[in-house]
C-alpha cells in the first residue's frame, strides 16, 4: 500500500511517517503543497494525508486541484482547526475525512485502513476477535472470557492495537508511535506502565494468558501460560 504524506511541520510528518512505514506503507512525503499536488496527480496511490495549512499551496487548493484532474485518492485532511464549519469546508472541497491536531497515531491509522477498504469495497469489520478476547469497535465495548472489561481510553487504543497484530511482536517504538500523540516523551517508562495495567485488566482472572513480553524486542498478544 502506498501513501502521499503531504505535511510541512517536519516534527509531525515525520512522526506520522515513521508510524505508517512500521506498519507495512510505503511513504511520499512532500512538505509544500505544490510538491505534493504533483505527487498526486502523477503517482498513484491508495490514500492521502493532507495538511490544511501549508506553504506554496494549501491543503484545500491541493484536493480541489486532485477532485477536477479526476484523481479520486481517498483523503484525511489534518488541522488544528476543529469548528464544524472548518469540517464542512474540508469535506466539501473532496476530502473524505477530517482529523484535528493533536491525535494519537492509532486513531489516524484506523481511518487510513478505513478509507482505503471503502476505496476497494472491503468492508470495515466491526468487531476484533482472539480466543476468547473481543472488542467491539462500535460500541467500544471489551469482553474477556464472558466478562466486561473496563478500560481506560488509552488502554483501549493499546489493546486495539495488539488485537490488529496478533501473534506478531511489537516493539515500544512502534507503540508509542501508534498510540501516542507526537509530543509523547520517549524517555519516559509510560508504555510499560501501560502494558502492566492492561495485562491486570485482561489476564488478571484467566489462566491463559494473553499479553506477553517478549524481552529485548517488545509485546505481543498470543494464547499461553
Amino acid at each position: 500500500m502506498r501513501i502521499l504524506l503531504i505535511e510541512d511541520d517536519r516534527k509531525i510528518a515525520s512522526f506520522i511517517e515513521k508510524g505508517l512505514t512500521a506498519d507495512g506503507f510505503a511513504v511520499d512525503l512532500a512538505h509544500n503543497g505544490e510538491d505534493g499536488l504533483h505527487l498526486a496527480l502523477t503517482e498513484p496511490y491508495d490514500a492521502a494525508v493532507v495538511d490544511i495549512m501549508l506553504p506554496r499551496k494549501d491543503g484545500l487548493s491541493v484536493i480541489q486541484e486532485m477532485r477536477k484532474s479526476h484523481v479520486e485518492t481517498p483523503v484525511i485532511i489534518l488541522s488544528a482547526k476543529n469548528k464544524i464549519d472548518d469540517r464542512v469546508k474540508g469535506l466539501q472541497s473532496g476530502g473524505d475525512d477530517y482529523l484535528t491536531k493533536p491525535f494519537a497515531f492509532s486513531e489516524l491509522l484506523a481511518r487510513v485502513h478505513a478509507l482505503i477498504r471503502r476505496a476497494s469495497g472491503v468492508r470495515e469489520p466491526t468487531s476484533l476477535e482472539y480466543k476468547g478476547l473481543s472488542m467491539n469497535l462500535l460500541s467500544r465495548e471489551i469482553v474477556r472470557d464472558g466478562d466486561k472489561v473496563e478500560l481506560q481510553p488509552l488502554e483501549y487504543s493499546l489493546l486495539e492495537y495488539l488485537m490488529r497484530n496478533t501473534e506478531r511482536v511489537v516493539s515500544k517504538t512502534m507503540i508509542m508511535e501508534h498510540v501516542w500523540n507526537y509530543n509523547f516523551d520517549p524517555q519516559t517508562n509510560v508504555v510499560e506502565a501501560r502494558i502492566c495495567k492492561l495485562r491486570d485488566k485482561i489476564d488478571k482472572t484467566s489462566e491463559k494468558k494473553l499479553i506477553h513480553t517478549v524481552r529485548g524486542v517488545g509485546y505481543v498478544l498470543k494464547e499461553g501460560s
